[in-house]
C-alpha cells in the first residue's frame, strides 16, 4: 500500500498538481504511514518536505480549532446550539440576521454569502465584523447550504466575546496545550525554513511562508475562526486520535463523548451536501473523501491543499498536508483527494 499511494503523490508532483505533501494514515487506532514526499518550496529553489514541516492549514482552522471551543462552551452551559447570534452580538442581527443561531453559523445555513473581499480595502478585524453585521442575506434563515467564512468570522468573535479572551489564547490553553498540539498556533515564529511555501504574494514580492494565506485572515492580523492556523502533521494527529476517540486523549477527557457525536449528524437533510456542525459529511455530491469511504465519514479540505477526513465504521482517518497553492489557484487537487483516499480505503477490508 505505501509504495502505492507514495506512488501517486509522485505522479501528481510530476504534473505539477502539487510541490509535495505529508500523509498520515491510522488504522484501528494504529499509524499505518507517515511521510513527507516531494518539497516544501519549489520556486526560487526547491527544499525538501519533511516531517516537520509548517503547513497553513486553512479552513481546517474550522474543526481543529474554532468547532472545539463551540462545543466546549456548550459543555459549560454557556450557550446552546439554538441560540440566536445576536443575544450575544446585538449588532449582528441587523438585515434579517436576528434568527441566526449557533447552530445556523455551525452548518453553513445562515444564509450569509460565501465570501467578501474585505482584505481589497484593506479593512481591520473590527471593520470586517461590522461589515458583517451590517450584510443583507443571500439566502433565507435554515433554507440552504452556504459553504461561509463569513460565519466562522462571526463565531471567532462569537468565542471572544463570551470568554473575554483573544481566541488564539483560549483555544491554545484549552485544547491545543491538553493534546501536546505544541506545534500549532496563529502567528507562528518558526525559522522560515520549517514553512510550506504558499502563493507569491506581489506586496512580499516573494512567496508566502509562515504568512497567512487567507487574504480576509491576513487583513484581519492573522487570526480568525475560519482561517489563520499553521501547524503540523504530529499535531494533527494528536488531534485526529481525540476526535477518533470521542473526545479523550492519553486517557484524559477533553470533549464529552455526546458533543462530538452530535457534531456528526447531519443537520442539512433537505440539501445535497451534507453538514454537521462544522464537519462536511459524505453526501450524495461528489466528496473529497473518494467512492470507497463509508457514508457515515466526515472531514473537512482547507483550500490550500490540506484535509482530514475519519470513517468511523473502519476506525480510518487520513492526513494530507499540501501547499498545491505554491502552484496558484489552480483545481487539480479537487480529483487528487477523492482519488487518493479510494487507493487508502481499497486496502482496508
Amino acid at each position: 500500500m505505501e509504495r502505492r499511494i507514495l506512488d501517486f503523490l509522485q505522479d501528481e508532483i510530476n504534473q505539477e498538481h502539487i510541490p509535495g505533501a505529508v500523509i498520515h494514515i491510522s488504522y484501528q487506532g494504529e499509524m499505518i504511514l507517515q511521510k513527507a514526499i516531494g518539497s516544501r518550496v519549489v520556486y526560487p529553489e526547491k527544499q525538501p518536505m519533511q516531517l516537520n514541516t509548517v503547513f497553513d492549514l486553512a479552513s481546517l482552522t474550522k474543526v481543529v480549532a474554532t468547532l472545539p471551543m463551540i462545543l466546549k462552551l456548550i459543555e459549560e452551559g454557556v450557550w446552546r446550539l439554538d441560540d440566536k447570534v445576536a443575544h450575544f452580538l446585538p449588532d449582528f442581527g441587523k438585515h434579517g440576521k436576528a434568527d441566526i443561531s449557533i447552530k445556523n453559523l455551525l452548518t453553513h445555513t445562515s444564509g450569509l454569502a460565501a465570501h467578501y473581499e474585505y482584505f481589497r480595502e484593506n479593512l481591520t478585524t473590527e471593520q470586517i465584523l461590522e461589515r458583517i453585521y451590517d450584510e443583507k442575506l443571500v439566502a433565507g434563515v435554515g433554507e440552504k447550504v452556504i459553504y461561509s467564512d463569513l460565519g466562522f468570522i462571526t463565531l471567532y468573535r462569537l468565542i471572544e466575546t463570551v470568554t473575554g479572551e483573544r481566541f488564539e489564547a483560549y483555544v491554545k490553553r484549552e485544547l491545543f496545550d491538553k493534546l501536546d498540539m505544541v506545534e500549532t498556533g496563529f502567528l507562528p515564529s518558526f525559522e522560515k525554513s520549517r514553512y510550506a511555501a504558499t502563493e507569491y504574494s506581489e506586496k512580499l514580492n516573494g512567496y508566502k511562508q509562515g504568512i497567512v494565506h487567507d487574504d480576509n485572515t491576513e487583513s484581519m492580523g492573522g487570526i480568525s475562526g475560519h482561517a489563520g492556523l499553521f501547524s503540523t502533521i504530529h499535531d494533527l494527529a494528536n488531534y485526529a486520535s481525540m476526535v477518533e476517540n470521542d473526545g479523550a486523549f492519553k486517557g484524559n477527557r477533553i470533549l464529552s463523548k455526546s458533543s462530538m457525536q452530535i457534531a456528526r449528524m447531519n443537520f442539512s437533510p433537505f440539501s445535497d451536501e451534507f453538514r454537521g456542525l462544522g464537519w462536511v459529511l459524505k453526501s450524495p455530491l461528489q466528496s473529497s473523501c473518494g467512492d470507497l469511504f463509508s457514508a457515515s465519514s466526515y472531514g473537512h479540505t482547507g483550500f490550500t491543499g490540506t484535509s482530514i477526513w475519519f470513517d468511523p465504521e473502519n476506525k480510518l482517518h487520513v492526513i494530507l498536508l499540501t501547499n498545491r497553492v505554491h502552484f496558484g489557484r489552480k483545481d487539480p487537487i479537487l480529483r487528487l483527494r477523492p482519488r487518493l483516499h479510494n487507493i487508502i480505503r481499497s486496502h482496508f477490508n
